[in-house]
């Protein structure tokens, strides 16, 4: 079958992670080639719909990820962890966790207590490190076809577009992250209008959040989309979000500051939107890291000087995936992220997209 294959190269990594996003894409270590579509007991051939580009797959494109979590993928690998797959002529979401069960393991604690995204053994068992997209066993999404287990798979609602089932695993994500907010603030200030970012606003609102959502926009289009998706504020930049509801205090050549919002969820995945997100906290708030920056520096003292809490989000559970799916009739204009639908030999452009890229390796 036709894919597109991610091989590891340490001078490519070294040079894209100094010229970011102006390393020649032709020199990015992704190939289209053909790759064999492997047997396994108890998994299921899934015929690939559509599949997304995530923020970790251009992290690991472009040097980015962090070093410390390498060894729990497994390369060469088929990207692709963000799947709507076809199964018998119907619509499934595909949970691309490889975790006890997948890898034919006696259930580790965190799995016991339903916790896969907490797996001890991902880099366990009768199979490579890593979930699907991320793992050289068996392929993601970014191929033709992929193979899962019946439980990994759950059917679409009906009228759900395309578009929007496909983000079912970012949803996923964005769900476990908010539930972590509760009880609820009185306001929440959203950083980065990407996909993550987007989707934690209409989700707040999908979830019975009446308190003040403020959103930091950094483009026009990203604004209005942020006001559609139910922000009562949007700021053209931190600095302003910070300056609005903050005090400043000076000694020297240093600046500090007193007051802020309630929670601020970091959806940016940067290093300076982590500082900022710190900044941005009041005193005994909390912030919810939603975005995955790598090998960053930033002043950690709001976690004690400010009592600042911090909570993160990766993956889900088998329910949260599932509240995710069900969830999908409720969010129409979702599916207005993405931006673009690519084949597999538009990869380049693909990467280029702005809003959510999208794959379709089955194009007939």
């Amino acid at each position: 079958m036709k894919a597109l294959l991610y091989t590891p190269s340490l001078p490519r990594f070294f040079a894209a992670r100094a010229l970011g996003k102006r390393f020649p894409k032709g020199l990015l270590p992704l190939r289209l080639a053909e790759v064999p579509l492997p047997e396994r007991e108890g998994f299921l051939r899934v015929k690939v719909r559509l599949s997304g580009v995530c923020g970790s797959d251009l992290a690991l494109l472009y040097g980015k990820s962090p070093p410390s979590i390498s060894p729990f993928f497994s390369f060469p690998a088929v990207l692709g962890h963000e799947i709507l797959g076809e199964v018998e002529g119907s619509l499934v979401a595909v949970n691309p966790l490889l975790t006890c069960a997948d890898r034919g393991l006696p259930p580790c604690p965190a799995c016991q207590r339903g916790e896969e995204g907490l797996c001890q053994n991902v880099a366990e068992g009768s199979l490579a490190p890593g979930m699907l997209g991320y793992n050289r066993d068996l392929p993601g999404g970014w191929g033709e076809w992929l193979l899962a287990r019946p439980e990994r798979l759950y059917p679409i609602p009906e009228g759900v577009p395309e578009a929007r089932a496909v983000l079912s695993e970012p949803l996923a994500v964005v769900l476990r992250g908010l539930k972590k907010l509760r009880p609820w603030p009185k306001e929440a200030l959203v950083l980065g209008m990407g996909t993550l970012g987007l989707m934690a606003l209409r989700l707040l609102r999908a979830l019975g959040f009446t308190g003040k959502v403020y959103a930091v926009a950094k483009y026009p289009h990203q604004a209005a989309k942020a006001k559609a998706f139910g922000a009562d504020a949007v700021f053209p930049s931190a600095r302003e979000a910070l300056l609005e509801r903050t005090r400043c205090y000076r000694y020297l050549l240093f600046e500090g500051y007193r007051g802020g919002y309630e929670a601020v969820v970091e959806a940016s995945g940067s290093g300076a939107g982590f500082r900022q997100a710190l900044a941005l906290a009041q005193e005994g708030g909390r912030m919810l890291l939603l975005g995955a920056p790598g090998l960053e520096w930033a002043d950690l003292s709001p976690f004690w000087f400010k009592e600042v809490s911090l909570s993160g989000s990766y993956t889900y559970t088998r329910e949260e995936f599932g509240e995710a799916v069900a969830l999908l009739p409720e969010l129409g204009g979702l599916e207005s992220l993405v931006g673009g639908v690519f084949p597999l030999e538009g990869w380049r452009k693909a990467l280029s997209a702005r809003g959510k890229a999208l794959f379709r390796p089955n194009v007939s």
